[in-house]
């Protein structure tokens, strides 16, 4: 995993991504690239129905917004000394993006590293997650607002013997081989047809990678929360899982392992769709 994307966009939480992805590009030997993200522009203009319109965007906001993301890039790379460390750091101008514009620029980089999404303040955005996790067909890293740094060390792997679950796992085993200790949690309730947790270790074993397997019992707790609270007895500090194995409107009505955990995680989270 050499190459990372942070998109950039003004909001005091911004930080916590660039030191995650500079951690990671220090474990990696990886390139930071940073890109400006372009705030949305609509303003409703009916109210029965409601209609939404977008706006063009103007040459001297998108400078502005450049010049912005660039300057808080710059800024954190001066100083966090983000560089010391063997991570490199690089300014893309091909910005500024809109969320859709991120889902398919991010098909060129090997992970994405965004905020978890803030319901109450708006910003980091769900739109902007989803984009890159939908549309790119590469991971995300998700970074909780609680983040102090340090993870990779103890992983866990959220199985549920989905095809998801099971792409991400591929996609993750150079983050696995650097971990000192690796779990793979099943929560019964999350569970869909396919192999167990105890065949995944063995799977695991052929990359060089020991992992313990474990059962959460059944508590009738969520299975987001029954997940996240099994993970915080494990001690681990990265947690690996495969998104939406409902779809997304269904999660929305009736709620979701992957919802919840968007919702409540104070951990980072390794996803792929």
């Amino acid at each position: 995993m050499k190459s990372i994307l942070v998109p950039i966009e003004e909001h005091e939480g911004m930080r916590l991504p660039l030191l995650a992805a500079k951690e990671f590009a220090e474990h990696h030997g990886s390139t930071v690239s940073g890109m400006a993200l372009r705030a949305p522009r609509f303003q409703v203009v009916g109210a029965e129905p409601v209609v939404a319109v977008s706006f063009p965007v103007t040459e001297e906001d998108e400078a502005e917004t450049l010049s912005a993301s660039q300057k808080l890039f710059d800024t954190f790379v001066t100083t966090e000394n983000a560089t010391s460390g063997g991570a490199k750091f690089v300014w893309n101008n091909d910005g500024p993006l809109d969320d859709v514009a991120l889902g398919s620029v991010s098909r060129v980089y090997d992970i994405t590293v965004i905020g978890r999404p803030n319901s109450v303040q708006g910003l980091p955005r769900m739109t902007t997650l989803e984009a890159a996790l939908f549309d790119s067909g590469r991971p995300v890293l998700i970074i909780p607002p609680e983040f102090k740094s340090g993870f990779g060390k103890n992983v866990v792997i959220s199985w549920n013997c989905s095809t998801e679950s099971s792409h991400t796992i591929a996609t993750c085993l150079p983050i696995l081989k650097l971990a000192d200790k690796v779990t793979v949690l099943t929560v019964p309730e999350a569970m869909v047809p396919g192999p167990s947790g105890a065949q995944l270790c063995d799977y695991l074993k052929f990359h060089d990678i020991n992992a313990d397997e474990v059962t959460a019992p059944p508590t009738g707790r969520k299975p987001g929360a029954a997940i996240l609270e099994e993970t915080a007895k494990i001690g681990g500090d990265l947690l690996i899982k495969g998104a939406y194995t409902q779809s997304r409107l269904r999660q929305m009505i009736l709620g979701g392992a992957t919802s919840y955990l968007l919702s409540y995680s104070t951990l980072p989270i390794f996803m792929e769709h």
